[in-house]
């Protein structure tokens, strides 16, 4: 089976140095504070908000969650936390295998008050069309409306960490297609990108790859026409993959949201971001 390969862009950044425009998308993702745990050790987890593989630590509030659930092998159970809790992931032992955490997050609203910043943020997650798309629906160039939604999943591994991922349902998601743990990843790990349930094809990924050393490799890959590509990966580094969906949102349709009646713009556009994190030994 043939997968897209990495096109010819690599940036080199240090994780603590961030990338210092503000048009430049922050990512969110689940960082564990082990991705190897042994059995009967407890799983810990930070959400995290940030760039270049290093933000910060987000806590426990509820209605900031859409959906929070811890699937092993053997079945899903959601996880409920306590208000406040830093990490946000705090899980007593798990059952042995490829444990799966997963995180949707309600959606947010943000304003736009340049359009230098918006058409950057639209280029940098591959949306080189936006600025027609946006005149076309006679949209203003300032003061709009963007609504997002978070998609996480991360891989840890407790004991053997024997086992697989899957799809899970989440409006869009990456599926790791082999276990970063225990299989030959000699020809890199191969991954699925879905959205709405079905591959989404011909997609930009985002890789950031950190080091020992906590440098930060930043590489670009698409999808195939199958929804699938395939990740290059090294032993003893922590991997991030980003992908955004981005599609137009009716402001009409959000005229009874409680945004409407607070003063905020109704937004015009939306986005979904997938992320999955995982290690190789």
């Amino acid at each position: 089976m043939r997968f897209a390969r990495p096109v010819a862009f690599i940036l080199l950044a240090l994780a603590a140095n961030t990338v210092g425009c503000a048009a430049l998308a922050h990512e969110f993702w689940i960082a564990p504070e082990k991705y190897q745990v042994k059995l009967g050790a407890s799983v810990r987890a930070d959400l995290r908000n940030g760039q270049v593989f290093s933000g910060a630590r987000l806590p426990y509030f509820d209605q900031n969650i859409a959906r929070f659930e811890i699937w092993d092998q053997a079945e899903a159970r959601p996880y409920g936390g306590r208000m406040g809790d830093l990490p946000a992931l705090q899980l007593e032992p798990p059952a042995e295998g490829l444990l799966v955490v997963a995180h949707e997050t309600t959606p947010d609203d943000l304003t736009y008050d340049s359009w230098e910043d918006f058409a950057k943020f639209a280029a940098h997650k591959d949306f080189p069309d936006i600025e027609q798309r946006h005149s076309a629906r006679n949209l203003p160039r300032t003061g709009f409306a963007e609504r997002y939604t978070r998609h996480a999943k991360s891989l840890i591994a407790v004991g053997n960490g024997a086992g697989s991922d899957r799809a899970i349902g989440m409006l869009t998601e990456f599926v790791a297609l082999a276990n970063p743990y225990s299989d030959d990843l000699s020809t890199g790990l191969p991954v699925e990108l879905r959205f709405q349930d079905r591959p989404r094809s011909h997609a930009q990924v985002e890789v950031f790859e950190r080091a020992p050393d906590d440098t930060v490799l930043i590489t670009l890959i698409r999808t195939d026409a199958d929804g699938r590509a395939v990740v290059p990966v090294k032993s003893g580094h922590v991997y991030l993959l980003d992908a955004v969906v981005l599609r137009p949102l009716d402001p009409e349709a959000t005229s009874g949201d409680d945004s409407a009646t607070t003063g905020k713009l109704a937004p015009v556009w939306q986005t979904h971001w997938a992320a999955l994190t995982f290690a190789v030994p």
